[in-house]
């Protein structure tokens, strides 16, 4: 009687590798930073041969560019096609893009991300460019649409819109910074959401026409 194949008990989908391996590479980045993040460092973490990376990214900027696109791209994507309502609700998308950045990028794993990209723009501006072209542009037009429809429906006061998108993401941003730069010496976490609800409410008590207040 011929002896019958052992299979393993687990075996690794082949379709499943390329996620495993951005899951990986978005963990060595966001600890290590883009300089001294190695492909070596890379394959270990995901339980790799180094030669299995590059059958799918040529370098280190093709990699950090799939994890940034599969991390962050995609996601900005997705809330694009998932706001809801439709103008004068304005205010109600705004407060979803906020909230969906909080969520997915301050209170995850992948702030560390674009504290990354600000911290090594200087001496590695591909990055800087990739990630203005592909993540921020998205963001941009995300936001100074929302507040161009605001504006058309009467719903937000005239603003310029082409600045006033910054200043509507920059606490977003600031908490991002303090959650990798300066949270470590203080006795509490950030409470992001006691910050998003207190940038909100001075948000929209600005930006409301006739300056009332609304709940």
């Amino acid at each position: 009687m011929s002896a019958v194949p052992v299979q393993p008990r687990w075996q690794r989908r082949a379709e499943a590798r390329p996620q495993e391996l951005l899951g990986a590479a978005l963990t060595v980045f966001v600890e290590k930073g883009y300089a001294a993040a190695r492909l070596e460092d890379v394959a270990r973490r995901a339980g790799v041969a180094k030669a299995t990376l590059y059958l799918y990214y040529a370098n280190k900027l093709e990699l950090f560019k799939a994890v940034v696109r599969h991390a962050l791209v995609a996601g900005f994507d997705e809330v694009a096609q998932a706001q809801p309502g439709v103008a004068p609700a304005s205010r109600a998308q705004l407060t979803f893009l906020l909230r969906a950045l909080v969520e997915r990028v301050a209170c995850s794993p992948l702030s560390g991300i674009p504290k990354l990209v600000m911290a090594e723009a200087g001496n590695f501006p591909e990055i800087a460019r990739f990630y203005h072209d592909e993540v921020i542009q998205r963001g941009r037009a995300l936001v100074t649409g929302v507040l161009e429809r605001g504006i058309a429906a009467g719903e937000f006061r005239p603003v310029d819109v082409d600045y006033a998108w910054r200043i509507v993401i920059a606490p977003i941003m600031l908490a991002i910074i303090w959650k990798h730069s300066f949270q470590t010496f203080e006795a509490e976490a950030m409470d992001f959401e006691r910050h998003l609800e207190s940038h909100l409410d001075l948000l929209f008590n600005g930006l409301l026409a006739g300056g009332e207040k609304k709940e």
